[in-house]
């Protein structure tokens, strides 16, 4: 019986016969104002990884290193007002928080750690996933100064604060699927150690450079 209703199921929403379930395919069984959410942010992916970190840090207001149900009702009610949609009452916001919750909460925990959170504010590209980078024994100046500038955002010369987590949270998605905010924590304290010669907690050029190239070896290994 499940294996017939798991057959018609994927018949009915498996738009493009690949045998899984898209975000896109997800979203014609939710209710119109839960499938636009989950939509908005996938028709309007996030410049960067810095510009993710940088909302991290503007809804994480207690510091727990997770989004919790009120901050991620407070992010959709301002998500909502973005798109011209804050028409909702507090009934609403709450209902589609958890939604939202049971879509994107894998461990089941009532809050969203980084890497669920990061489903849910997808990026445009991992920069760090190119070809370029991948097996490379040298990099061209232009490739290490395009992936310097898209982390720089302040333009200041280092790559720091919100910049150096974003940076370093397209580095972690590289070797782990799964991460949460201590995870990133103790990945910044090992490649800072490696890789931070003038230990000013930052990333320069030279610095970026090194981390590139060992990146590089690495995917050849």
């Amino acid at each position: 019986m499940f294996a017939e209703l798991k057959e018609c199921f994927m018949e009915a929403y498996d738009d493009n016969r690949d045998g899984k379930i898209e975000i896109r395919e997800l979203a014609q069984l939710l209710p119109l104002e839960e499938s636009f959410l989950l939509l908005f942010r996938f028709d309007n992916p996030l410049d960067s990884s810095v510009e993710f970190m940088k909302i991290w840090r503007e809804y994480d207001t207690d510091g727990s290193g997770y989004i919790e149900a009120d901050e991620l009702k407070n992010f959709l009610k301002d998500l909502l007002r973005e798109a011209k949609r804050d028409t909702l009452d507090e009934d609403k916001l709450i209902e589609y928080t958890d939604t939202l919750l049971q879509l994107f909460d894998q461990d089941k925990n009532g809050k969203l750690n980084l890497s669920e959170m990061a489903k849910l504010l997808p990026v445009k590209e991992n920069f760090l996933c190119r070809q370029s980078f991948k097996g490379a024994t040298k990099l061209t100046k232009e490739e290490i100064e395009s992936v310097f500038a898209l982390y720089d955002r302040d333009k200041n010369g280092t790559i720091e604060n919100e910049e150096l987590k974003g940076f370093l949270k397209d580095l972690l998605e590289l070797v782990k699927k799964d991460y949460d905010a201590t995870d990133l924590q103790e990945f910044q304290k090992a490649i800072l150690s490696g890789c931070d010669y003038n230990k000013d907690g930052k990333i320069n050029k030279k610095e970026l450079t090194m981390i590139l190239l060992a990146l590089s070896k690495h995917s050849q290994e």
